[in-house]
């Protein structure tokens, strides 16, 4: 398991006696083979942070399908003021993406992949977001499966009965 800090952020919360200083960090780990999860630690010290930000990304890990080097499909997230959208590339043409985005699509292990950053420029909501998306992606063949059960379940049926089955699930 690989694991990169995207972003560590100093807060003060103010309290009576003055400010008490803590930090946060936003870690990404994944195992470069389509798996990736992302956490966010905050504690007092840095190295801490990053500790506990390394533990909740282990926790927090989603399993990514992948198409060869590249992703199965186009997909368009949004994740609080950030928007993401991800798109297959052809062999060879590398991961064209921004540094938090890039620290997501790498560790899970894409090699081509086409992305853009819209809005926000967030670290931790572009990696949030991109974490989303990645998550979101359907495998090609289990798909397939689940929209044959579906054409199936309407053999024998009159077309308007097939159309209440459909927009029902």
């Amino acid at each position: 398991m690989e694991e990169r800090v995207v972003k560590i952020s100093r807060v003060a919360k103010v309290v009576k006696g003055g400010r008490h200083l803590s930090f946060s960090a936003m870690v990404v780990v994944g195992d470069s083979k389509g798996k990736v999860g992302v956490g966010l630690g905050k504690a007092d010290a840095v190295p801490d942070a990053v500790k506990k930000g390394g533990y909740y990304a282990r926790k927090n890990m989603v399993n990514v399908p992948l198409s060869k080097t590249t992703i199965t499909h186009e997909i368009k997230v949004k994740y609080c003021g950030a928007e993401v959208m991800l798109r297959p590339a052809a062999p060879g043409t590398g991961v064209i993406a921004g540094g938090s985005v890039r620290a997501v699509v790498e560790l899970a292990g894409i090699k081509d992949i086409l992305t853009k950053a819209t809005h926000s420029t967030n670290p931790i909501n572009l990696v949030k977001a991109t974490f989303k998306a990645l998550s979101m992606l359907k495998d090609p063949e289990a798909e397939k499966a689940r929209r044959q059960i579906v054409i199936n379940a309407g053999v024998g049926i009159d077309s308007n009965e097939v159309s209440s089955k459909v927009s029902a699930s």
